[in-house]
């Protein structure tokens, strides 16, 4: 449970990142064709494109993405894939943060960053077809884009 005042700080940080548009995150790799979605600007996806709270990360065929958040989470996607980053609250001198993620379609590489490792309760990855909780610090999910049904490993 937050703490009242912890809870404060946190919500005047996403709104402090939302009116500034501090980025949470940036592309570190790219492979084919990806876009960073952002509001109404697509951005066709290279190394060094800023992602944000809202953003919308999506891959074509035979393409990759990798990802860093501002917690060194690190996520990885395959080819198809589109992921939207719904939430993201990070205070590294509380180790306090939230990460909620909606996994529409694809397959998604997931390594622990700095919110998991110290709350993994507070980390999410939402599909058509349930929640994940984060429990350890890698994970690999796939959202069949036909069925909506969901692997993991």
């Amino acid at each position: 449970m937050l703490k009242p005042a912890v809870l404060l700080l946190l919500l005047s940080a996403v709104a402090a990142a939302q009116a500034t548009g501090t980025p949470i995150g940036f592309v570190k790799t790219v492979s084919g064709q990806a876009q960073v979605i952002t509001g109404p600007q697509v951005q066709a996806a290279v190394v060094g494109t800023p992602v944000h709270l809202g953003s919308v990360l999506r891959t074509g065929a035979r393409s990759s993405l990798g990802v860093t958040l501002r917690d060194e989470t690190v996520m990885s996607f395959g080819p198809n894939t589109e992921l939207t980053v719904d939430e993201f609250v990070y205070a590294p001198a509380q180790r306090e943060g939230r990460l909620s993620t909606r996994l529409a379609r694809g397959t998604l590489n997931y390594v622990s960053g700095a919110i998991a490792r110290h709350q993994p309760e507070n980390v999410q990855v939402r599909t058509p077809t349930g929640t994940i909780g984060i429990r350890g610090t890698h994970f690999v999910v796939e959202v069949d884009e036909v069925t909506g049904q969901i692997s993991a490993r």
